[in-house]
């Protein structure tokens, strides 16, 4: 009797797992679907949604969004900015602020699917980073999936032609998306870094909320110089993707996915987003793959398996 009751909950676990499982992973990859659409509407309203108007409105909009999510915090998260304001303004400032502002200028200049396979190397650029900033171990492998990576997206930059890359021939989008992804490793570091001990959601909250307050010195000078959005038809309807969907709701699956999945396999779903930014920059906005997007990417990804699958071996002692 005791082996039959056992065993029946066993089962019943196993297929709840399982379910839940399938659950999380069909969030979160939902979930990058939707940021991989961020990249779209950016690019689709460039001319009627200025950089730092889009960044501003986003993230003071999703932030209000979730904040009835997760109200039942707002003592924690008080203390919290009462406490570490220029860490959340310092951490925000480079993970929201600076990494969204730059991505959309450089949408201005650049094709999406190009923005999409450079941001893709920020996990690698973070694992550069945490080894000079927080003393993180680099093996050797991932040192050279690092440096394999970084070369991957040198083709792209170049669009394979690495003459026209010494004459400095380079589209001036490309170089901003480039810092775009430095930024956000940078915040990522600092997460690891500062410790704010506080759930993630609510974090997040916080930090969308001065992510908002330091981009809105930014929003003023476009204001003053007159680069105002109209928000009418594309600047309208983008602006209702990037901070609802691909926004507050894209940010709540990320987090719900981690829950279940932990953050290194949620994270690792990350590198599907260039994937979907090609599929719908295609399919939407009528780009194409060119030869250099696939070498660019088959490099980055053959880097990224390297730097970030193949971990060091233990020492023997």
């Amino acid at each position: 009797m005791a082996m039959h009751i056992s065993a029946i909950p066993h089962h019943e676990r196993s297929d709840a797992a399982d379910a839940s499982l399938f659950s999380a992973y069909s969030l979160a990859i939902l979930g990058w679907v939707l940021s991989a659409g961020v990249y779209i509407a950016a690019r689709w309203a460039t001319v009627e949604m200025p950089p730092w108007s889009l960044t501003f409105w986003r993230l003071a909009l999703a932030c209000l969004i979730l904040l009835p999510i997760v109200r039942h915090k707002f003592p924690a998260m008080g203390k919290l900015m009462r406490s570490r304001a220029v860490a959340l303004l310092v951490t925000a400032g480079l993970g929201f602020t600076v990494c969204q502002g730059l991505l959309y200028t450089g949408l201005h200049y650049t094709d999406a699917t190009t923005a999409g396979l450079i941001m893709a190397l920020t996990p690698v650029i973070t694992l550069i980073l945490a080894h000079f900033l927080l003393r993180e171990a680099l093996g050797p492998w991932q040192g050279v999936g690092s440096v394999l990576s970084l070369f991957g997206m040198v083709v792209i930059v170049a669009r394979g032609d690495f003459a026209a890359l010494l004459r400095l021939e380079v589209n001036a989008g490309e170089p901003l998306i480039v810092c775009s992804a430095i930024a956000f490793a940078f915040y990522t570091v600092l997460l690891k870094h500062f410790k704010f001990g506080i759930d993630r959601l609510p974090l997040l909250v916080v930090l969308l909320g001065a992510g908002a307050i330091t981009a809105a010195p930014l929003y003023g000078v476009e204001l003053m110089l007159d680069e105002r959005t109209t928000l009418d038809s594309k600047g309208l309807l983008a602006l209702a993707y990037v901070a609802a969907p691909g926004g507050a709701f894209m940010y709540y699956l990320y987090n719900r996915s981690v829950d279940v999945l932990g953050a290194g396999r949620a994270g690792m779903l990350m590198y599907l987003q260039a994937a979907f930014v090609a599929l719908l920059a295609y399919l939407l906005l009528g780009e194409s793959l060119h030869t250099y997007h696939l070498v660019g990417a088959a490099i980055i990804v053959a880097g990224l398996l390297l730097a970030v699958l193949v971990k060091p071996k233990a020492a023997h002692g």
